[in-house]
């Protein structure tokens, strides 16, 4: 009666350790050796069934040496068995841990086998190895059975454990490296999760932010949508068929820059339908308004730049086509000139609008050839551009062993006159524009220079972006669709090159500095 009760005991420690231990190993490692020690085997071992590849392995050991057993790794690994068939593969798997019972040489007569079942799916097998002299009665054998069974259900348990371990994993893997701003909020509307691309947006680090009321981190400036988080909570959100709320507005981060947000909140229910958390997506705006504006801003300066050629031409063949004047025909041929200047200044505007719908299509294409005079090119925009100005002196600088070029012709011409131009229209009191080639091991480089109003520091990130242009009292008055230095970024850079401008050194007589903008092209044919 004493050892039936003992034995009663350790099965209930051995219980009670298993259900409160989910670490999978750990489980294992106390379910091999209870199973031993309980009717005082000489070693053991636990196989699982994997049920994603469908093999039978050894799991754990107790009282065999680990050399030994590394040696017969191979005998013991992946025995494969079907799922409801386990029982065809068990003889053969029982014949196996019987040949490394005997090579143990650690005085085995006999094997028991006990399955680890839960319901009718097999968890596994535990093996007792024991010495001959030793009787197991069939009481001890029922409460070894019913331990396996309590194993069972601990393994199953551990597995899931396990299970959600690695979910909380890959879900804190996708918060963390998630380039939209993830925020979770708590029943109170306290913060508990803050990622870092939310940090980035509002300049709260995930530390600060973890605890704080939704409220004191999200600052709503001015509101797009009819209301915030806080406002539709206290209307009855959520409500139902309508589960996810968006707000959207100019917020003020944490260093009172302004910033524009798109959150999406989308509320958790428990099974009563009390919301206990909501999940915040936070989507940054800014670039998306800011090229809204810009595009805004373009379709008013080009129906402008539209406007004023059609206006003149139109202005100008009227007056041509009166009947009650007779133009003479130096008169006729200056009227002539205007019309056509302003044909070919509406003829380029187009094309500009055309490249830029090709960039943004990807059916922008090059026409090569490998006999580009780049000097030639440069004088011939000097000759077009030298009648349209009396206050500027062009200078070229080519050396003379200048070689040719790989490229469009059409479009380096583009490049050439895009520079020259704002290079007039940036220095509206006149100076010197010098145009210089340069010829290096690997490529070639075109500078044009001016002496123009420079370019302000905080607008250089903005240069070649398209609809770009300076914020200043002269671009206001100054025609252009913004388009002409995001275009000649474009060409060069197709053509192999890179384009980029530096500010020049002040003059003595404190005149502006102006502006050098470089393009360089390879030497090199490409393929």
């Amino acid at each position: 009666m004493d050892y039936r009760i003992r034995q009663r005991e350790y099965l209930l420690a051995i219980s009670r350790a298993l259900t409160s231990e989910l670490d999978l190993g750990d489980v294992l490692r106390i379910i091999v050796q209870a199973s031993v020690e309980f009717i005082s085997g000489r070693a053991g071992a636990i196989v699982l069934a994997d049920p994603i590849d469908h093999t039978f392995r050894i799991a754990a050991i107790y009282g065999l040496p680990r050399e030994h057993f590394e040696r017969y790794v191979p005998l013991l690994q992946g025995l494969p068995y079907e799922e409801g068939s386990e029982n065809e593969a068990i003889p053969e798997l029982t014949w196996r841990m019987q040949k490394v019972a005997q090579a143990a040489e650690i005085g085995v007569a006999q094997v028991l086998r006990l399955p680890m079942m839960s319901g009718e799916t097999l968890i596994g097998m535990i093996y007792v190895f024991q010495a001959g002299n030793y009787h197991i009665s069939s009481d001890a054998a029922g409460l070894l059975q019913s331990f396996a069974d309590q194993a069972a259900i601990a393994v199953k348990n551990a597995r899931l454990y396990q299970e959600v371990i690695a979910e909380k994993q890959r879900l804190d893997a996708i918060l963390e490296q998630s380039a939209d701003g993830i925020m979770i909020l708590g029943p109170q509307l306290e913060i508990t999760r803050f990622n870092p691309a939310l940090s980035r947006m509002t300049g709260w680090d995930a530390a600060g932010a973890v605890g704080r009321p939704h409220e004191e981190l999200i600052r709503w400036q001015k509101l797009r949508t009819d209301q915030d988080l806080e406002t539709a909570l206290a209307n009855g959100w959520p409500l139902p068929g309508a589960v996810h709320l968006y707000v959207e507005g100019e917020l003020l981060r944490r260093d009172n820059k302004l910033i524009s947000l798109g959150i999406t909140y989308a509320p958790l229910l428990n099974h009563r339908g009390v919301m206990t958390s909501i999940i915040a997506n936070v989507r940054d705006l800014t670039r998306y308004r800011e090229e809204e504006a810009l595009q805004k801003t373009f379709i008013s300066i080009v129906s402008h730049e539209l406007k004023t050629p059609v206006s003149i031409i139109k202005g100008y063949a009227g007056t041509l086509r009166r009947r009650d004047a007779h133009w003479s025909a130096d008169v006729q041929d200056e009227y002539l000139a205007v019309i056509e200047e302003e044909a070919d200044n509406l003829a380029d505007l187009i094309d500009n609008l055309l490249e830029a719908s090709r960039l943004q299509s990807g059916t922008f294409k090059l026409e090569l050839n490998d006999e580009v005079d780049l000097p030639k090119l440069a004088a011939e925009t000097v000759r077009k551009f030298s009648s349209q100005t009396d206050r500027h002196n062009f200078v070229l600088d080519f050396p003379p062993d200048y070689p040719m070029a790989l490229g469009d012709e059409r479009r380096l011409t583009q490049v050439f006159n895009n520079l020259v131009s704002n290079a007039i229209k940036y220095s509206p009191d006149g100076g010197q524009i010098v145009i210089r080639g340069e010829v290096h091991a690997n490529y070639v480089t075109v500078s044009v220079q001016d002496q123009g109003i420079g370019i302000p520091a905080h607008q250089h990130h903005k240069i070649f972006e398209k609809f770009s242009r300076l914020d200043n009292a002269l671009s206001r008055n100054t025609d252009g669709t913004g388009l002409g230095l995001f275009l000649t970024k474009a060409i060069v850079e197709a053509h192999g090159g890179s384009i980029w401008f530096h500010s020049n050194e002040r003059p003595t007589n404190g005149n502006p500095p102006g502006t050098t903008f470089t393009f360089s092209l390879p030497r090199e044919n490409r393929s």
